[in-house]
């Protein structure tokens, strides 16, 4: 029977209640899940755009392998000095050449004897115009694949469409793809035919009493009035959003991929 190794992904943490719950109650999901590898995106976990230092150290604490970013990486400038220090940590590899951070890295994977790759693109749809992700991704694909062939991907993308498009573009060459950034978990997690799991969007761990992790009334100001409106995060209803992936180890393929909600919603009252 071939070997298959397990990666626990996080969704995009927000702000100290995704961070505060992920440290109440990861532990025991991690035990009960016993993944070999654990991906984190945290690109909102300081105080809602940015992250820092401390924060970092908070998620290796928790054993996460690798930390993944997008659009609000580079928010706090404080962070930019150690992103050039420490390559565990991402932020989308298609920003202009210049900015601080690894885009990807190979990583072994603990008692498996194998590697990983882990890249972080950003989509440009409705998003900041920066490099094209799909070049750049056939770029460091060429890199990764040097060392390995299991790669997971964290597409950070505004536009579903995008996102398909990569997967489309990618199938067979990377294992895994998990979609970040609209912070609305999907439900369309499958294995394309030529081995690469796929879901759109992971969602988000923080407040879900709230609009994508922010304060519902300053988010409903925001809308009705059309105006700007001070950030605010939220802080009740946490829950963490989050996709497993298993991968053979042979043939670099994905063989099952699926959302982990915790605690599930509840969908109807009795």
């Amino acid at each position: 029977m071939a070997e298959k190794i397990k990666i626990f992904f996080i969704a995009d943490i927000v702000g100290e209640p995704g961070l505060t719950f992920l440290e109440t109650m990861f532990p025991a999901i991690r035990d009960k899940h016993k993944p070999d590898f654990i991906i984190a995106n945290a690109e909102n976990s300081h105080e809602g755009r940015g992250l820092n230092r401390h924060i970092v150290k908070r998620l290796y604490d928790l054993e996460v392998d690798v930390i993944t970013g997008g659009n609000h990486s580079f928010d706090k400038w404080k962070i930019f000095s150690y992103m050039k220090t420490d390559d565990h940590l991402l932020r989308p590899l298609n920003y202009p050449k210049g900015n601080a951070g690894y885009g990807f890295g190979v990583y072994e994977v603990k008692e498996k004897n194998v590697k990983i790759g882990v890249l972080n693109l950003q989509g440009r749809t409705f998003m900041q115009q920066i490099d094209d992700p799909f070049s750049t991704s056939d770029w460091a694909l060429e890199k990764i694949k040097e060392q390995t062939d299991i790669v997971f991907v964290d597409f950070h993308a505004e536009a579903t469409a995008e996102k398909l498009a990569y997967a489309w573009h990618t199938d067979g060459q990377v294992s895994a793809i998990v979609g970040t950034h609209t912070h609305i978990p999907t439900s369309d997690a499958r294995i394309f035919p030529n081995g690469t799991g796929y879901i759109t969007d992971a969602g988000m761990t923080g407040p879900f009493d709230s609009v994508i992790g922010m304060d519902k009334n300053t988010s409903i100001r925001r809308f009705t009035l059309g105006t700007p409106q001070r950030y605010k995060i939220a802080d009740k209803d946490n829950r963490m959003c989050s996709v497993i992936v298993e991968v053979d180890t042979e043939t670099a393929k994905c063989v099952s991929i699926e959302s982990l909600i915790y605690p599930e919603f509840v969908n109807k009252k009795d």
